[in-house]
């Protein structure tokens, strides 16, 4: 049942969001993972947070989400304020905003089979009775490459490699069938061999079902198969911001190329970038990753 038609789709906006964390201890020290920072993901966007950990990306996805409530400033999906909500608006909310886990070997329920498993959201969110569920499931399960839905739904995660149960968690999250999906480093503890196809996958979804997303990752290369936009977190502000190609073309800060300068960069052939001049050495170290102490 792909959804392809999403009007009136709102769009997620932060706005001038903080988040300050008070240390125990004697001397009550504060912590601001995030500072001051906004951005919008509109209706069928796709935007990369990216940043060391650290960073404070995980922070922000944590506020969006919910789990977490802002020092400072608003988050809005639509009309809706996110950090006012209570138990029963969560729920309402998280039928149109879900998340992708990290850790596909944890965020799994041991003890729980993959139909089990996708069958949550779809029975919780969809209201939908146990026959007409099980065949949601198995659309869903197709859908992110589980096939034959069949095989894949009676396992359990041990039965699974990496990238399969990370397309688990991605079923799962398609369950509720939401507007926006928050991935939190969705490929990051897969082997290089299987990120591709995940971050393919992503992209697909997002393309067929009209989808929101919000990609958070260390790794700009990564974003540049999944987000038309990319953020620079250091230190929990937002150092550059811009078009994918443009970011990865022409970095202007310092941290932003240190990110770049931290993995083989098909786009880059020096630190100035394609085309360009190398920036001074103050500019490049104007922010490094090794700087980052807010949350992740």
């Amino acid at each position: 049942m792909p959804v392809n038609d999403r009007t009136n789709v709102p769009a997620l906006t932060v706005s001038g969001v903080s988040k300050v964390y008070h240390v125990r201890g004697r001397d009550r020290k504060t912590v601001a993972a995030v500072n001051d920072v906004s951005f919008t993901v509109a209706p069928g966007a796709a935007v990369g947070l990216v940043g060391a950990s650290g960073s404070g990306k995980s922070t922000l996805a944590k506020m969006i989400t919910g789990s977490e409530r802002p020092t400072g400033g608003e988050i809005t999906f639509g009309e809706v304020a996110v950090g006012r909500l209570r138990a029963g608006g969560l729920r309402r909310y998280h039928h149109q905003v879900q998340m992708v886990f990290q850790d596909p070997y944890g965020a799994l329920n041991p003890l729980h089979t993959v139909e089990y498993t996708v069958m949550r959201p779809v029975q919780n969110f969809l209201g939908l009775s146990a026959a007409h569920a099980r065949e949601r499931v198995a659309e869903l399960l197709e859908t992110v490459g589980l096939t034959p839905a069949s095989q894949f739904a009676p396992k359990l995660p041990h039965q699974l490699s990496g990238g399969q149960r990370q397309r688990v968690l991605i079923a799962r999250a398609l369950g509720s069938d939401p507007e926006l999906i928050v991935a939190d480093e969705p490929v990051s503890m897969l082997d290089v061999s299987l990120r591709a196809g995940v971050l393919k996958l992503l992209a697909e979804l997002r393309r067929q079902r009209g989808l929101s997303l919000l990609y958070i990752t260390h790794d700009l290369l990564s974003a540049r198969l999944v987000t038309d936009e990319i953020l620079v977190l250091n230190s929990g502000q937002v150092v550059e911001r811009g078009p994918t190609k443009q970011v990865l073309q022409h970095p202007q800060h310092g941290y932003t190329i240190q990110l770049l300068d931290a993995v083989a960069n098909p786009f880059v052939a020096s630190r100035g970038g394609l085309g360009g001049s190398a920036p001074h050495d103050s500019a490049a170290q104007a922010g490094s990753p090794a700087n980052g102490r807010g949350s992740k």
